[in-house]
């Protein structure tokens, strides 16, 4: 039984190259991506980049196929004057990537929300992810609605006191302005113990933009490793990014490996492009 196992699969692997050529011949040319066809769309989160320059950065999304990014202020500053801001927007498209939001940046006082706001006007971004003090809320709240851009509050599950899951965000956004609302870290959701699947259908009209992660446990000291390897369920994530309508960006932001993320990077979005054509 083994011995004729093992000839089978020595016969579909040898076959496989010219199944893939006759495949190839069939379909010639650059193949779109497997999420075109969604109503989301697949990006990295500037984060991941962190140690990484803006043009490798850009390599990547062009080697990955990927075109929206969460523009973090490693890479342009929250000081950048207007000259290097259109520089550094040139640069992107350019590369045929969007710079779709700005963030997390923190806001620990008024003038902290004021400088967040101009600079997202001055990229010219609708939405700035970001992390106020809860004292700060009713500032904020009147600051989307003077800009017309949204916030989507990044939680951060264990880590810090603020936002540890998506109810927690839920609850101080819930009341205001509808333009406020969350970054659902699929990863710091999990790590708080909560179903980052259930959230996305109980809070989806707050869910302004997802990251995209995977963790090894369901408390504070699961960590972060390639999507795939840990514990979230991503066939059913995928079904409900569906079901829920989700039409936002799914921004990969890897945190392992950050001197040289390139293959995990790789391996996470391999991974994802898989389930969604496994899910179809």
């Amino acid at each position: 039984m083994k011995r004729r196992l093992f000839f089978l699969i020595v016969v579909f692997i040898s076959s496989m190259p010219k199944v893939i050529m006759a495949q190839q011949a069939q379909r010639p040319g650059p193949q779109p991506s497997v999420e075109n066809a969604e109503k989301f769309k697949l990006g990295i989160a500037g984060y991941t980049f962190l140690k990484i320059d803006i043009d490798r950065t850009l390599e990547t999304f062009q080697k990955m196929d990927l075109h929206y990014f969460t523009i973090k202020d490693f890479h342009l500053p929250l000081n950048s004057t207007v000259e290097q801001i259109t520089a550094f927007n040139e640069k992107l498209k350019a590369k045929a990537v969007t710079g779709y939001a700005v963030g997390p940046i923190y806001m620990k006082s008024e003038a902290d929300v004021d400088r967040a706001f101009e600079y997202a006007k001055k990229v010219g971004v609708k939405l700035i992810i970001g992390v106020p003090n809860y004292e700060l809320l009713p500032y904020v709240n009147n600051k989307v609605k003077v800009y017309d851009i949204k916030l989507a509050i990044h939680l951060h599950g264990p880590d810090i006191a603020i936002y540890p899951d998506a109810e927690d965000v839920w609850n101080h956004v819930k009341d205001l302005d509808p333009r406020m609302g969350m970054c659902l870290d699929i990863g710091h959701d999990t790590r708080a113990g909560k179903d980052a699947v259930a959230d996305l259908k109980l809070y989806k009209s707050r869910v302004f933009d997802i990251h995209l992660k995977d963790v090894t446990g369901a408390t504070k000291l699961g960590y972060s490793l390639e999507v795939g390897r840990g514990i979230i369920d991503f066939p059913a994530f995928v079904k409900m990014l569906r079901k829920v309508g989700y039409t936002g960006v799914v921004g990969l932001e890897h945190e392992k490996d950050m001197d040289n993320p390139f293959m995990g990077i790789a391996e996470d979005i391999g991974y994802f492009r898989g389930v969604i054509r496994a899910t179809k």
